[in-house]
């Protein structure tokens, strides 16, 4: 069976809290979004047991996501009934088809062991969401070739992901979305691993921690531009894989 992917970027309620954000959308939504036709679906929120900060800088204005929902569907016309949910939750929604690249599955590297845990359990450590948007500089080629070619490669050598999930997009379907080419889902072992320095930069020493942060800043900035990166810390949950 051939199954499209959709990413649906979520922005909360005003003043609501971030327990109060999964539990809409675990024990209210979850369910009633695979009775809609989601054959599979996964889920990055912005939980308190992922609360802290991105060591992305945050140069870029309006106020970061809440939640980002990967919905598998086989009939791309039961996004209606999606998004109306979504929407009736009450929250803001950007919607996106997008063309998914597993670069790291879990237990793919030595920095975690193959998945054991059941669907709807919280994933081990966190998940970090960074939504990219292509330079004008580049062609889509170009640009997709630099992400692929350049920068997975060198982060996946120095840095301690225990996933990487890339997401080309293929076109918006949502009306005003943002207009963001590239998703990325990154899980790492722990909190620790995101906040400390030199374990997010797989270093030992300050030489080495200085030699990988420019190794990853150069091909970062192969790519993308430093002030138009978004990237929200969130624990992740796979709802349903199979």
């Amino acid at each position: 069976m051939d199954l499209h992917k959709i990413i649906y970027l979520l922005w909360p309620i005003k003043g609501q809290d971030k327990a109060k954000t999964r539990e809409i959308l675990l024990r209210d939504l979850a369910t009633r979004l695979i009775g809609s036709g989601a054959e599979r679906l996964t889920m990055d929120i912005a939980d308190p047991e992922a609360d802290i900060k991105s060591p992305a800088p945050k140069l870029y204005s309006g106020d970061p996501i809440c939640a980002l929902v990967n919905v598998w569907v086989e009939d791309l016309g039961k996004r209606r009934n999606i998004e109306d949910m979504l929407r009736y939750a009450g929250f803001n929604i950007a919607g996106y088809l997008v063309e998914e690249s597993i670069y790291t599955e879990y237990g793919g590297n030595r920095h975690a062991k193959p998945r054991d845990w059941a669907d709807g359990k919280r994933s081990p450590g966190v998940t970090m969401v960074t939504l990219m948007e292509r330079p004008r500089r580049f062609t889509r080629d170009e640009w997709v070739k630099r992400w692929h070619g350049i920068m997975s490669p060198v982060s996946e050598e120095i840095q301690p992901r225990t996933r990487y999930v890339r997401n080309l997009v293929i076109e918006s379907i949502t009306p005003g979305a943002l207009p963001f080419e590239g998703i990325v889902e990154e899980a790492w072992p722990s909190k620790e691993h995101v906040s400390n320095k030199y374990l997010f930069y797989g270093a030992t020493n300050p030489v080495q921690l200085v030699k990988n942060m420019i190794k990853i800043l150069k091909a970062v900035k192969s790519f993308l531009d430093l002030r138009r990166i978004r990237t929200t810390v969130m624990s992740e949950y796979l709802i349903k894989t199979k």
